[in-house]
Parts: C-alpha cells; structure tokens; sequence
C-alpha cells in the first residue's frame, strides 16, 4: 500500500521517537527498529543465550514480546496514542540461540478508536516462528504532541 510522502514522514518520526523512549525493546531485548510506516512496522531480534529457556530454546516470552514491539509501532504509526486491548500468538517453530528474528506487523483493519493487527515473525531462513494477532485501542493524546495525526495532515 502506498501511502503520501507527509504520512511516510511523519510515521518514520514516530517511529524513531517510540524507539528512543523504548528501552525495553533496545536495551533489554536488544531489537532494532526496521521500519515504521503508516499501519505497518519492521523490527528485527537476535537471540541471545540470555533469551533461552530450559529447553535452550528462545522463551515464547521473548518472541511474544518482539511481536508485541512491532505491533506498538504499527499502531501508533499515525500518531495517535494506541495500546494493546488484547492479542494472541500461535508458536510454530522454535528458535534457538543465533537465529535472526524478524517480525512484520500489518494492519489489517481500522475501525474508530480499535484496529485489528497481524504479527509475523520469521527466522533468517524464512521459516515461519510465530503468529500474533492484536486488536489495538486509541487512547487520548498523540506520540508527538507538536505534529498532527496522519489523516489530519491529509494523509
């Protein structure tokens, strides 16, 4: 989907004002932010031997947590103030320590205040690891205060 320059802008400043505020995804998780454009968002997690669980594969945790990453900077995209109202991840592969994770969020509907968001997550083979699904909900106030949302900027 393409979408007008001032929205590709302004979700790319969201995007990177989030990331710098976002000390759990950067420091703790150690995730880098991709992407981050209207309705959709890129971001990308090594696992590290601190990430394994007893069966010295990633913890679910881990994985859920890079997807719930991605779709907070797919949701807030149009800055407009958005949090998680509910979500859910299907495991289907295991990832071990190494493996390079990438998850893409998309949009899948917007409706008012909720939308709807798919999480995938991949391995640096292509295998799929893991299915998110998150409904999301708008709360008051904007990422950045000073800038308008993408649709009263006319995007």
């Amino acid at each position: 989907m393409r979408h007008n320059p001032a929205a590709q802008a302004l979700a790319q400043r969201v995007g990177q004002a989030m990331f710098a505020a976002d000390r759990a995804s950067r420091e703790t998780m150690g995730m880098e932010l991709l992407a981050c454009e209207p309705g959709r968002a890129l971001m990308r997690m090594t696992v590290q031997p601190l990430h394994l669980n007893g069966h010295q594969i990633c913890h679910g945790g881990f994985i859920f947590t890079l997807a719930d990453s991605t779709f907070a900077f797919a949701c807030n995209s149009r800055n407009h103030n958005t949090v998680a109202a509910g979500c859910s991840i299907e495991f289907l592969k295991p990832a071990h320590a190494g493996d390079v994770l990438t998850c893409e969020g998309v949009e899948q509907v917007q409706s008012g205040r909720h939308g709807v968001y798919d999480m995938r997550v991949t391995n640096q083979h292509g295998d799929v690891v893991a299915l998110f699904r998150g409904k999301s909900a708008q709360i008051k106030g904007h990422v950045l205060a000073d800038e308008p949302t993408s649709q009263e900027s006319g995007a």
